[in-house]
């Protein structure tokens, strides 16, 4: 190749709204395939309900990217109470990428909750950036019986706070403002959290990894977006910076960093791919059964390695009113 050839030049304009194409086609993408498949999750669910602690076996299957945030105290509760997990894409039409999980529990001894639902909204900051935030869901946990140790209640608090001072004033310009005391309160208890990941359950507490965009703030970032790409494709012009966020330390508080991962996972797989993990799980209980051998009093369950499969063997044995037993527990979490 002769390098001294003249090369191409291709513009920066034009490789950000091939981009911007290519990201209009995957929405369309997730609305059909949401269209097609909806009908065949209401057929599985209907099957699925049938099946006692199918949820609870799933999460027991669930790859690594999600097992980590299961806990052995979270475990428990899954197999004793855990009814129905469903995903919803409730914003199809304007912004498919948005998505509700919602759990349904069993009556039973951590909390008075039957039903406990988040919502993600995919939206845009005013500096540009795109992802999911969330607002904490309140747990009603039973006295002495909150496994985050108060997080969850924090977080409900701080954000109420925190939007009320916030209130409508989210343009640019604004002043930083001096954090609540809640967030203050909050933001120790996290530093003096040894344990690093909590239970699964500070995923209600979710609100964003980066900071928290309003529904004015996205609507009003993306008609920017808007009027920016119509401006250079229509008369040439370059692309103008968005507004920088003002550092804002609020976004720093937050109880699980991890929340839109846990909500990408649960919608895009655990949910989607549920009947082949809990195959799975049916499959290596019939392999455990046939290859081990053990006697009563071989193998003890320890507060950090609690098997859902376990559990739920023995919990259905119980209800039979035969004696509790099940193959030994994992030696560790996946």
């Amino acid at each position: 190749m002769d390098i001294d050839q003249p090369q191409p030049t291709v513009f920066y304009e034009e490789l950000s709204e091939l981009e911007h194409e290519f990201d209009v086609a995957d929405l369309e993408i997730i609305r059909k395939q949401w269209e097609l498949n909806a009908p065949l999750y209401a057929k599985r669910e209907a099957l699925i309900s049938k099946i006692p602690n199918f949820w609870a076996l799933v999460f027991e299957q669930s790859p690594p990217e999600f097992d980590q945030f299961i806990q052995p105290s979270d475990s428990e509760l899954f197999a004793d109470c855990l009814r129905s997990l469903a995903v919803d894409r409730f914003e199809l039409a304007d912004s498919p990428r948005s998505i509700s999980v919602k759990f349904t529990f069993a009556p039973n001894q951590w909390f008075d909750d039957e039903v406990l639902e988040k919502k993600f909204w995919f939206r845009r900051a005013r500096d540009g950036w795109t992802g999911l935030v969330s607002e904490p869901v309140k747990i009603h946990w039973k006295k002495g019986k909150d496994l985050t140790k108060g997080l969850t209640d924090a977080a409900a608090q701080v954000f109420e706070r925190e939007r009320n001072l916030l209130g409508s004033s989210n343009g640019a310009g604004d002043a930083p403002r001096e954090p609540s005391a809640d967030y203050v309160t909050l933001a120790k208890k996290l530093e003096s959290n040894e344990d690093g990941i909590g239970s699964f359950f500070t995923f209600f507490g979710f609100v964003s990894e980066k900071q928290y965009v309003s529904a004015e703030e996205s609507a009003a970032a993306n008609r920017a977006e808007d009027d920016r790409r119509k401006a250079r494709k229509e008369e040439g012009k370059g692309e103008e910076e968005p507004e920088e966020d003002l550092e804002d330390t609020r976004q720093d508080v937050e109880i699980c960093p991890h929340g839109g991962d846990i909500a990408a996972l649960l919608a895009e797989d655990i949910w989607a791919n549920a009947v082949k993990y809990f195959t799975s799980a049916q499959e290596m209980d019939d392999e455990e059964l046939s290859d081990m051998e053990f006697e009563e009093g071989d193998w003890d369950v320890s507060d950090e390695e609690i098997d859902i499969r376990a559990l739920v063997k023995g919990k259905r044995k119980e209800k039979n009113g035969t004696p509790e037993s099940g193959p030994p527990s994992k030696t560790q979490k996946r």
